[in-house]
């Protein structure tokens, strides 16, 4: 029997549920004392049906380096139109559970422990932004990984169904019927 600890540390079952219940409560406590203070307003920006003014910084910020190497730099404004209608046409728990990724996302609180984003998006670089990728989709947390691939797939999903992207990717189109 011997009496020494372990020269790794090990996260025990314990252990997580703790580092767990803390996140949770971390993040319960972020998010209530935004929507006690207005910080994330449930009201769309002017001209969109769900996108609000602070999910817009994080998709400005975001866009060109999930889609880099891509045209959709010239397309802006026309790629988060067709985000904005793709996400209204989600059912009412799905654009729940996106808003609330945009909502850690944008308040500093959380964007800067989760992400290493500490300042506003504005200011992110590319790199820092893929860094942020980088430690979404390769966490040992599967929250942080699905957000991941929900950024990933969503401007991939608004992007490719834009005619101004099919050339660029050989499609030629639906076929005329």
């Amino acid at each position: 029997m011997t009496t020494s600890l372990p020269t790794t540390a090990n996260l025990s079952r314990r252990g997580l549920l703790k580092f767990s219940l803390g996140a949770t409560a971390f993040l319960a406590t972020a998010g209530l004392g935004a929507s006690l203070t207005g910080c994330t307003a449930q009201t769309p920006a002017s001209g969109f049906i769900t996108l609000r003014q602070s999910d817009l910084p994080i998709l400005h910020a975001l866009m060109p380096v999930i889609l880099a190497g891509t045209a959709a730099a010239d397309t802006r404004e026309a790629l988060l139109h067709r985000l904005d209608n793709k996400l209204a046409s989600l059912s009412p728990a799905m654009l729940k559970l996106t808003q609330q990724l945009f909502d850690v996302l944008a308040l500093p609180v959380t964007r800067g422990p989760l992400t290493g984003i500490w300042g506003r998006w504005d200011n992110a670089s590319n790199e820092q932004i893929e860094a942020f990728l980088r430690r979404w989709e390769n966490s040992s947390l599967n929250l942080l990984k699905m957000g991941h691939a929900s950024l990933l797939q969503l401007l991939q999903m608004a992007w490719y169904e834009m005619p101004e992207s099919w050339a660029q990717c050989g499609y030629p189109g639906p076929p005329k019927v």
